[in-house]
């Protein structure tokens, strides 16, 4: 080896030991906790989704939803009890600005006393709203369940008519309650926009719209015909036991993963499961008499927590 070679060599390994050192040290890639999990097994919240960016997106998203939602109420069903569509009509009336519990607890006496439209048409006024004070409004209802029962006999003959058209021409009666009656006493295909619907559908980004009947048309271009009566059911079911207005049990929640608000109410576990409502809470259902399937408990008496 000459000295001129052997000098190069030299130089070269000065070279290659100052990049060591100056070079970092690779470090083993970090292991990941699994999914929920912090590395120490404490539980983690998950992030919301994004809302879904194309049509196609959004119709499965929402599709999803409504599957993830028929398991977890197999037994969605109307809270109001009734025994025939006049008793449904009635009742649905009676239920705005309060619960289906307190509904159910007034119309026993109501339909005892009154059990046709004729029946109810001619009834004392004074009479009625005695009987149905404790829904609210009672005077304002008086007149709408008298009025729609004075329709009933005098232009259908005492019968409750199938189509929405007829529907919404009796005093009281809007689409919402139209779609209850058609859903749920002819099996025609409705979706029904209350409170709970609308605030849900919103915070799952289907819609931003907030007049009912817009809200109405949005949601009803996401899915089959077939599926509206159902899937309003079951929408409704989760807005009153779990997806509150002001606390939404988000920890709780079985479609936490799908839903682009999570995180809007509670995310831990424990805390949420304290403000599940109805059977989901361990509590009674809003019916006193449940289909045979419902899990729910007998409801309190009039005035009882539930």
């Amino acid at each position: 080896m000459t000295k001129r070679t052997a000098a190069k060599k030299t130089a070269a390994n000065k070279t290659a030991a100052k990049a060591a050192v100056k070079a970092p040290a690779k470090k083993a890639p970090a292991k990941r906790a699994p999914a929920g999990k912090a590395s120490g097994g404490r539980a983690v919240s998950a992030k919301a989704p994004a809302a879904p960016r194309t049509r196609t997106g959004l119709v499965r998203q929402a599709r999803r939803i409504n599957r993830e939602l028929a398991d977890v109420y197999p037994y969605a069903h109307p809270e109001l009890d009734f025994e025939n569509p006049f008793q449904l009509l009635v009742a649905t009336v009676l239920s705005a600005q309060t619960t289906d519990l307190r509904v159910n607890q007034t119309t026993p006496a109501l339909f005892a006393a009154y059990p046709t439209p004729e029946d109810l048409a001619a009834a004392n006024p004074e009479e009625v709203e005695e009987l149905i004070r404790p829904t609210g409004f009672f005077r304002a209802k008086t007149k709408s369940i008298m009025g729609l029962s004075a329709a009933l006999r005098d232009e259908f003959d005492g019968e409750v008519p199938g189509r929405l058209e007829d529907l919404v021409k009796l005093p009281g009666v809007g689409r919402k309650t139209a779609f209850v009656v058609l859903g749920n006493a002819f099996g025609v295909p409705g979706i029904t926009v209350d409170t709970h619907f609308g605030r849900l559908v919103r915070r799952w980004k289907w819609t931003e719209e907030t007049d009912p009947d817009k809200v109405e048309a949005a949601v009803g271009a996401l899915f089959p015909k077939s599926e509206w009566t159902m899937l309003s059911h079951r929408v409704i079911f989760h807005g009153r036991r779990i997806c509150h207005s002001r606390r939404p049990a988000c920890g709780a929640c079985p479609i936490a993963p799908l839903c682009p608000s999570y995180g809007e109410g509670e995310t831990d576990p424990e805390k949420a499961s304290k403000l599940l409502k109805y059977e989901k809470g361990g509590m009674p259902g809003q019916r006193l008499k449940p289909p045979p399937d419902y899990p729910g408990k007998a409801a309190p008496p009039l005035g009882a927590a539930g």
